[in-house]
């Protein structure tokens, strides 16, 4: 595991996804990213590329031939290399190869740039068509916040708070993890999410075009918590694993298959595409308080 370090600050990631492993602040004695317990999800803050979500039949359409893969795509089970490391700071980068190719038929290049700064954490995609055409993709964060951070406070006393009151729908997910084709009024001129863990019984809450630029995790009851920036990312989910002591938000740019998808890449809702040569950035960031 590689570390970024501070004063305050410990973040852990592994080359294997190139997966956030660690938050932890020294003075506090507090750990604020989830454990990875395999008995709920093993799992601490996969990166998901080149697919958000569920692919109808777990596959794809592309050019008249059709390519199986698994759901969020596999960046999150491949080896990055380290290609800069400081104390502060590192990139990590995956490249495509013949097994990538054999279910994606693009070449590229994918960064992940972790920064520590104070009590920020910026995480950073970058990819690069280093093909001959163009080339089509979507990627999204997955991290995992651990959640009571303080002792004598429950998880229901814990709520998500956007910027600014939002009026929107949840889609919801079937049985076999793809969008549905009606949504669901879930807020109405509210700011304020009541986490519970009934919340997530019937999986992820997936928002489209959600105004705010960020949201906050945090208790009445307590001092410890976040503030989660994911402007830029039109889609946004937010999940826990049933009964388990963690909530994720996930920034993404990419959604999974609605139930009557054509399994056409080039179509898919929210697919990304860059030309050959180009490059694409995003990043989202976490300040903990």
């Amino acid at each position: 595991m590689h570390l970024l370090e501070n004063n305050d600050w410990i973040i852990g990631i592994h080359t294997r996804g190139a997966e956030l492993m660690r938050i932890y602040n020294k003075i506090s004695n507090t750990e604020y990213l989830w454990k990875g317990d395999p008995a709920f999800w093993g799992k601490h803050s996969p990166v998901l590329f080149p697919i958000v979500g569920t692919l109808k039949n777990n596959s794809f359409q592309y050019q008249g031939r059709t390519y199986q893969m698994g759901r969020h795509g596999f960046a999150r089970d491949r080896v990055f290399e380290i290609e800069t490391e400081t104390v502060d700071a590192i990139c990590f980068k995956l490249t495509s190869d013949d097994e990538t190719l054999a279910i994606y038929p693009f070449h590229f290049e994918l960064r992940i740039r972790y920064t520590l700064a104070f009590s920020t954490l910026k995480v950073q995609y970058e990819v690069r068509n280093t093909g001959h055409e163009k080339m089509y993709f979507s990627i999204g964060g997955h991290p995992a916040f651990a959640i009571p951070l303080e002792n004598n406070i429950g998880y229901e006393d814990y709520y998500l708070e956007f910027e600014q009151p939002e009026t929107i729908d949840r889609w919801p997910i079937s049985s076999d993890s793809l969008i549905e084709n009606d949504p669901i009024p879930f807020m109405e001129n509210q700011q304020r999410v009541p986490l519970n863990r009934e919340l997530f019984y019937r999986d992820a809450l997936v928002f489209k075009g959600i105004r705010s630029r960020w949201v906050t995790l945090q208790s009445d009851k307590g001092s410890k918590g976040l503030r989660f920036t994911f402007e830029g990312f039109p889609f946004l989910g937010i999940w826990a694993a049933r009964d388990a002591d963690f909530v994720c938000i996930e920034p993404w740019c990419g959604i999974a298959d609605n139930v009557n998808s054509d399994q056409q890449l080039a179509g898919k809702e929210g697919i990304l595409s860059i030309e050959k040569g180009a490059e694409w950035a995003r990043s989202w960031e976490v300040r903990f308080f």
